[in-house]
């Protein structure tokens, strides 16, 4: 089989298949601009399925003058016609998930169609408190959560401590989990402001389950059931594939599995289900938290990517730190995810630039390196420079506007990667999507 020749950027893609799944993961550290692309493509697919996270993720979506930032509820909620399911694999707050079934619902979408797995688990106030405790007693060697509770909720998973969605059906069941789960924990909230009564997290949690249990289904029948239907599926991953706990900058990473294996386990379903696994990058890094980075610009060039891309936390409104495009951290993500495409966002941040940078390759004292090598302290980059464009490009639509150093660089990049680009968005807009 002879290899494709790159670039490859706008070759034709098949439609969704039916009765498979297709996979959007970010390849980065998160904030790729998914929501954008999940949005752009929901339409397309009768179910868009959320598998992993919680609401330490931030997806924000812009159709016209509309911007709507989503943190549980997957990317699709603004296209009418697609079912929205949150998969077994996630931790969810309650009342976060409240919060954001009523701010849809202000905005006239229809929350009945949203679906989530009674094998979700929930997150709790309590998890959120251990999460900030567990950072403070970290001191400088904090990952940089973002103290939502994430993590704890998923230690609490692994060590069958966790409380499903399901148990908000059978409030005695829900009490006594809960009387465990705070029995076994109270010795760690020592220094905690204050400690959480049982039967007030009872008492609220009741609250919460009667306005979410008409949205809690069987999860593993409704997607396969689905399947069977021969309904087209859109997995939406949250945060970014350096990020999966197994597979990512460890032990700077979130506590779920980011990458697209992710959506089996997160799911339930098989391998041979999966169609198209399309990757989401950023024409440039950007990270936000402790850990290595190899390509940070601390300097007047990261602090002008930082202002043009608002790069911000959606979640935490964190300053994110900012540097060239890693095509080594990149290539080694699109291996792991098994990658058919990718969808390259934010092109536009980088007019204005005279140079615009690719690190290509990773070296320790002077030998070349791998991924492996990302957190030593003597890592050096070998970053290969780029003509930059000034014209404004966020109101073109067609590949021929371009300008020619432009789509130079998006060859550059598609190349190092070896993956086709079916898109590349040049803003924040469904329509600034240029096949």
């Amino acid at each position: 089989m002879t290899a494709p020749s790159f670039p490859l950027w706008g070759s034709a893609l098949p439609a969704p298949a039916r009765g498979v799944v297709d996979i959007a993961v970010g390849i980065q550290w998160g904030d790729e601009g998914k929501g954008r692309v999940v949005d752009r493509a929901a339409a397309d697919y009768d179910i868009v399925a959320r598998f992993g996270g919680g609401n330490n993720a931030g997806h924000t979506i812009v159709v016209g003058d509309r911007t709507v930032a989503l943190h549980v509820v997957p990317s699709g909620a603004l296209v009418a016609s697609t079912k929205l399911f949150i998969g077994g694999g996630t931790v969810v707050s309650l009342g976060a998930l409240i919060e954001e079934l009523d701010a849809l619902s202000a905005i006239g979408v229809d929350v009945t169609r949203i679906a989530i797995s009674d094998r979700a688990h929930v997150v709790f106030p309590y998890h959120a408190a251990l999460d900030r405790l567990s950072e403070a007693a970290r001191g400088a060697a904090a990952i940089g959560t973002t103290g939502r509770g994430i993590g704890p909720a998923y230690i609490d998973k692994a060590a069958r401590l966790g409380i499903t969605f399901g148990d908000l059906r059978t409030p005695a069941v829900l009490a006594q989990k809960v009387r465990t789960a705070l029995l076994t924990r109270n010795a760690q909230f020592s220094g905690a402001d204050q400690i959480p009564r049982e039967e007030d997290v009872i008492a609220e949690t009741l609250g919460f389950a009667e306005r979410l249990v008409p949205h809690i289904v069987d999860g593993v029948a409704y997607i396969q059931s689905a399947l069977a239907r021969g309904e087209r599926i859109l997995a939406e991953g949250a945060q970014g594939t350096l990020l999966d706990v197994g597979y990512g900058s460890y032990p700077y990473v979130t506590s779920s599995h980011t990458i697209a294996g992710g959506a089996c386990t997160g799911l339930g379903i098989g391998p041979r289900t999966i169609g198209r696994v399309t990757g989401i990058v950023k024409a440039y890094c950007t990270r936000v938290g402790a850990g290595p980075f190899p390509s940070e610009l601390s300097d007047a060039v990261g602090e002008r990517l930082r202002a043009r891309g608002r790069e911000f936390g959606v979640v935490t409104g964190r300053p994110r730190r900012c540097g060239w495009f890693d095509a080594v951290a990149a290539k080694y993500a699109a291996q792991v995810n098994g990658l058919s495409d990718c969808v390259l966002t934010k092109l536009d941040v980088l007019t204005g630039f005279d140079r615009v940078g690719i690190v290509t390759g990773y070296r320790v004292r002077g030998a070349a390196v791998g991924i492996e090598a990302m957190g030593d302290p003597d890592l050096e980059t070998e970053v290969t420079w780029y003509e930059g464009w000034s014209e404004d490009i966020s109101q073109m639509r067609t590949r021929d506007e371009l300008p020619d150093a432009c789509v130079r660089y998006v060859a550059a990049l598609e190349a190092a990667l070896q993956v086709p680009f079916a898109f590349v968005s040049v803003g924040p807009e469904r329509s600034a999507l240029i096949p």
